[in-house]
């Protein structure tokens, strides 16, 4: 999505429920700044999941594979009130380079309700904070 502050984006979980419907919710928003801080690793999601010719672009959202899913959303959790863009720019470059089991693994941690601490240490260990 664009807005005055620059592109933005919000990151949805899809699944199916009991009556074979499908049903979105909402994971995290993505700030401007971690957008822009964090282009390379949404580019390769949105590339990984739509071919070469795939582009990023605001609009239509951009389906993502299980792989960069994980990836894109622990970036986005990790990224969710922090405001240095040296240091998102830096965890967004760790979590492409992240192996996708341990994303996911990272997110179920941080998705729990006592999810804040997991938050906290993927931080630290993607480089987001000091």
């Amino acid at each position: 999505m664009r807005r005055r502050s620059g592109d933005a984006g919000v990151l949805y979980r899809r699944s199916v429920d009991s009556k074979q419907k499908e049903r979105l919710t909402r994971v995290a928003s993505i700030s401007p700044l971690a957008f822009s801080a964090g282009t390379p690793l949404l580019r390769a999601a949105v590339r990984a999941a739509g071919g070469a010719r795939a582009r990023l672009t605001t609009g239509p959202y951009h389906p993502l594979d299980l792989d960069w899913g994980a990836r894109v959303a622990c970036y986005a959790l990790l990224a969710s009130g922090l405001c240095n863009a040296e240091r998102l720019h830096r965890a967004a470059d760790n979590m492409r380079n992240a192996d996708a089991m341990e994303a996911a693994w990272w997110l179920g941690l941080m998705s729990r309700r006592d999810g804040r601490r997991a938050v906290r240490a993927l931080r630290i260990l993607a480089d987001a904070v000091r």
